[in-house]
């Protein structure tokens, strides 16, 4: 009997193993606009889904960090869904309050940019299997608006 439980077990594993899964990449990340209070920078990841049905989202958590410091981090609750067989980009605003940046004057220094890494978990509900959350992440260099 056990020896018949092993083989279903590595039956599943095995089945399980080779299921097609979401994929996504952050693509961009890049200034958007800057407030009386904030600047706000405009991640893009795009999401390619293997399903020819529509996959819902449950949320985007989201962490960038700057010379191993967080800078801002937080959740987007509820962002949609993927659509089926198709590519969907989705965006993720950062709102980084001035403060901040000024506590990072040393790394913006002469470049006049942000040496970033950005830490972002996907997580889509997939039928049968439950939440899965794709982890991603990318490192680059945001540069700051200019007055002049």
């Amino acid at each position: 009997m056990s020896e018949l439980l092993e083989k279903a077990k590595n039956f599943v594993a095995e089945k399980v193993g080779h299921v097609k899964k979401p994929e996504a990449e952050v693509t961009d990340v890049d200034f958007k606009t800057v407030s009386f209070g904030s600047v706000e920078y405009l991640a893009k990841i795009s999401v390619t889904n293997p399903y020819g049905v529509d996959l819902p989202i449950c949320d985007i958590t989201y962490n960038l960090k700057s010379v191993g410091r967080e800078i801002v981090s937080g959740t987007v609750p509820d962002p949609g869904s993927i659509e089926g067989k198709d590519i969907t980009v989705l965006e993720v605003l950062l709102k980084v309050p001035h403060n901040i940046l000024l506590t990072l004057a040393k790394d913006i220094g002469a470049d006049w940019d942000i040496d970033y890494e950005l830490d972002i978990g996907l997580t889509i509900d997939l039928p049968v299997f439950g939440n899965f959350t794709i982890p991603l992440n990318k490192k680059g260099a945001i540069k700051l608006p200019s007055l002049f």
